[in-house]
């Protein structure tokens, strides 16, 4: 079975008037047909970053440093924006952007929106598109009366349903969800969750699934992809990660501690010392090193390289690399 997306060596930074944010640094993963990918990593470690940069979209002022995202067997970085207008965004891959309401025009109705989208893609009478927007608002649980609404006039929840159809309905093959819960009580949590597992079954989705809450990515994901600094920490199975034996990394350890568990009894709350780095100068070596309780002196002199060390589980991290 072939990759739907890959990404190969990826780097996208941002050109600041102190110097250039590396922001996505040499990144490579690729995702499977149906397959969940997970992506975490505390703020400010390029999560939402990647997203846009698969989408070829980077917030100005980014700029692509090099590497390929290769969708449908082409990289479409060198593509010109009309065409990743036309064949790409939406139709390959969508996304659904953190907070809802950001997304959504507010002095337009929803369907009018929708209506945008389709129109871009899409050539169809007026009636047909209404059919067709209607059957998505239902496929999310949400009523045709809808469409008439403006998003001041809808619950959060709501309005986050209409995003993900606004997603889903030109059928990408991939999309990409950046932390589609935030901002919503656990209750709709809960039916947010279950309608994305739906519907992944319902259109063979896949998924890259951007959050903080590793409970949830344990709950959703198939892969884990670690993220820090605008780096690969590690990447592994759900089983690979979240099972008995544990991550490798010790970023991911210390994520993994920092998350109190209902089942057992917690005595203390772990927490990861120091801040993030400073992308612009990150630290020499591991970038992860100065925060670090195994950090070696080789870690602070030398990057370490992406290694497997089981079939599925790479780690970046002297530990587990040779010397």
């Amino acid at each position: 079975m072939e990759p739907i997306l890959q990404v190969q060596d990826l780097r996208m930074h941002y050109h600041t008037s102190k110097g250039a944010v590396k922001a996505i640094d040499g990144i490579t993963f690729d995702i499977m047909p149906g397959e969940t990918l997970g992506l975490v990593g505390e703020s400010g470690c390029g999560k939402t970053s990647m997203g846009c940069s698969i989408l070829r979209m980077p917030s100005p002022p980014g700029r692509y440093e090099g590497g390929k995202v290769i969708v449908a067997g082409r990289d479409i970085l060198p593509l010109p924006e009309k065409e990743i207008r036309k064949d790409v965004r939406w139709e390959e891959v969508s996304m659904v952007f953190q907070g809802a309401m950001n997304c959504l025009t507010p002095v337009y109705t929803i369907g009018r929106q929708m209506l945008e989208t389709l129109q871009e893609h899409r050539e169809m009478e007026p009636g047909e598109a209404r059919a067709l927007i209607d059957e998505y608002l239902k496929l999310v649980g949400l009523t045709p009366e809808v469409a008439q609404r403006y998003p001041h006039e809808l619950s959060g929840g709501m309005k986050q349903r209409v995003v993900i159809a606004m997603a889903l309905f030109l059928k990408p093959k991939v999309v990409i969800l950046d932390e589609p819960t935030t901002a919503l009580d656990v209750i709709v949590q809960a039916q947010i969750i279950n309608l994305l597992k739906k519907l992944k079954q319902t259109f063979d989705l896949s998924f890259i699934f951007i959050t903080h809450d590793l409970a949830l990515e344990a709950e959703v994901a198939d892969r884990i992809l670690v993220m820090y600094a605008g780096k690969i920490a590690e990447l592994g199975t759900n089983e690979q990660i979240f099972g008995a034996k544990g991550p490798s990394h010790p970023y991911t350890e210390k994520l993994l501690q920092a998350t109190p568990l209902l089942h057992k009894k917690v005595e203390h709350l772990h927490f990861i010392p120091g801040t993030p780095p400073d992308l612009i100068t990150p630290p020499k070596g591991c970038r992860f090193n100065p925060r670090c309780e195994k950090c070696m002196d080789k870690c602070r002199e030398e990057e370490p390289p992406l290694v497997e060390i089981e079939p599925g589980h790479q780690v970046a991290c002297w530990l587990h690399a040779k010397n």
